[in-house]
């Protein structure tokens, strides 16, 4: 049986491939989800892929994830920087979370440099486009031990 991924996407996500393609690239969200389910299906997880532009839903499912989820990896977006309550549910979830932006939010406007979702991930990935949810997913594998080369 495989472990269940959520793989969770905050705001304006929805928007990849044509907001600011400079900045987030041109891959679409759909895109990013179709390289998520093949990269999760070769390392033996399942992916979960997720996108609200509402933080309460996003807080729902990180509590939600207990029951049916081994990890989690979030591209909060703009809630990495401003949400309490999506930190204070990722860190009462008691799942191994790992962060992944885009952009690397350490090169950009002062606001971007502080995330709250880094208070309950271990670990974050930024800068690296798209590429960076197959990393964290094999990130998640190497942590879950699903896989010996992850």
């Amino acid at each position: 049986m495989s472990h269940k991924v959520l793989i969770l996407n905050g705001p304006n996500l929805n928007l990849l491939g044509t907001r600011q393609p400079e900045v987030y690239g041109r891959q679409t969200l759909a895109d990013i989800e179709g390289a998520c389910a093949r990269q999760a299906a070769a390392l033996g997880l399942q992916a979960d892929f997720r996108q609200s532009n509402v933080e309460g839903e996003l807080v729902t499912w990180v509590q939600e994830a207990r029951a049916g989820h081994a990890a989690i990896i979030v591209n909060a977006a703009a809630y990495t920087h401003t949400s309490v309550a999506l930190m204070d549910a990722l860190l009462a979830c008691d799942l191994p979370v790992i962060e992944v932006h885009l952009s690397n939010i350490h090169r950009r406007e002062a606001f971007r440099h502080h995330s709250y979702v880094s208070k309950a991930a271990l670990g974050m990935i930024c800068g690296l486009g798209a590429h960076g949810y197959e990393l964290a997913l094999a990130a998640v594998a190497r942590l879950l031990n699903t896989t010996v080369e992850a």
